[in-house]
């Protein structure tokens, strides 16, 4: 066989195996998937996160796992998440744990605890302090699993109308404030609701409501309510706020392995990207409020009024655990893990902040 033919058979043979590997790819089967939020189209961070996971898990797959984005506008129910995972018409979704108390109480623990764990400590819980077990433990039973969503880290005390000088200015309050806070507030005599994002300006501006604690500087000036509250309190009850990725347990399923795992590693990223997105943002958005709203008064509430909440905290926690094994189980892990992380947290960052 004379060299010519030998370099015409070496041709043809890489043009058999790229045909072939062609028409492997070709054959590969794409995964669609259809991710609901409770957030509105463009809303900055929270809806960066949902955008970030996609565009990262379609191109680790190569193009293999493709999501639809559904925001609030388009399924018309920021708060019916749960429901819509759970029951397949959405695959995944991207919430707050803590929206679901009224139908899975236990889901309360695992966006935050007022007077808890600050973010780092959360994540360093979920991810290798038996967090993720117990959320799972939670979920399963819907038919779901869930994620850690992305963190806002702590978040304000929220808009005021009024000064808050003694407990007595927390009773007959209309706030919006979800989670634990409220379950704490109400204690104290508050009248506690939750309001869609896209409704809370309004509510605070017409009087439906005295109060909102909502994220931080980041969301906070870009919702306005700096031109209708002259209070900003600091923070007490969401000292790290996690979100969520939902996923139907049986749209898992369906996918191979490989793509689970992408899957899960695109939340992780996401959810990472969007904790320091969060930071950076609020930063600036802090030191543009500062500057073009000086009348926005940053208050602490007073140490009386703190004691009086944290108080009410450790009762109602102690109820709950009386009632369901498995809060008491998630409640005992969570102090536990405080009660460990916080006295390093003391020495380090703690220490380190107290010296500058």
């Amino acid at each position: 066989m004379n060299s010519w033919n030998k370099h015409i058979i070496k041709i043809v043979t890489v043009v058999a195996v790229s045909m072939a590997s062609l028409h492997t790819f070709a054959q590969e089967k794409i995964y669609r998937l259809k991710l609901a939020e409770t957030w509105g189209p463009n809303t900055p961070i929270l809806g960066d996160a949902t955008k970030n996971m996609a565009t990262l898990a379609e191109e680790m797959s190569n193009g293999r796992l493709q999501i639809r984005i559904d925001s609030a506008n388009k399924h018309k129910a920021p708060m019916g998440i749960f429901d819509m995972v759970k029951s397949g018409q959405y695959d995944l979704g991207h919430s707050a744990s803590y929206y679901w108390k009224g139908k899975v109480p236990n889901t309360l623990y695992f966006s935050a605890m007022p007077f808890g764990m600050i973010s780092t400590e959360q994540y360093a819980w979920f991810y290798h302090g038996g967090g993720m077990t117990l959320m799972q433990e939670v979920y399963a039973p819907h038919n779901l699993l869930s994620f850690p969503g992305g963190n806002s880290d702590i978040q304000m005390g929220g808009w005021f109308q009024k000064e808050i000088k003694s407990i007595d200015d927390l009773k007959g309050l209309k706030i919006r404030i979800p989670g634990f806070a409220g379950e704490v507030m109400a204690r104290v005599g508050a009248k506690p609701t939750n309001i869609a994002p896209g409704e809370l300006y309004t509510s605070l501006e017409r009087g439906t409501i005295d109060a909102l604690e909502w994220v931080g500087p980041a969301f906070d000036l870009r919702m306005g309510f700096q031109k209708i509250a002259p209070y900003y309190y600091t923070a007490w009850h969401e000292p790290g706020s996690e979100t969520q990725f939902l996923v139907n347990k049986r749209a898992w399923e369906q996918l191979p392995k490989d793509l689970q795992v992408i899957l899960e590693t695109a939340f992780r990223v996401s959810a990472f990207d969007m904790y320091t997105q969060a930071i950076d943002a609020n930063a600036n958005s802090w030191a543009t409020m500062s500057q073009e709203y000086p009348n926005v008064q940053i208050m602490e509430f007073p140490s009386a009024v703190l004691e009086r909440l944290n108080n009410e905290k450790q009762v109602l926690l102690e109820e709950l655990a009386s009632k369901d094994p498995v809060a008491q189980r998630i409640i005992e892990s969570q102090r536990q893990y405080l009660s460990k992380v916080r006295s390093w947290t003391d020495i380090s960052t703690k220490a380190y902040l107290n010296a500058n």
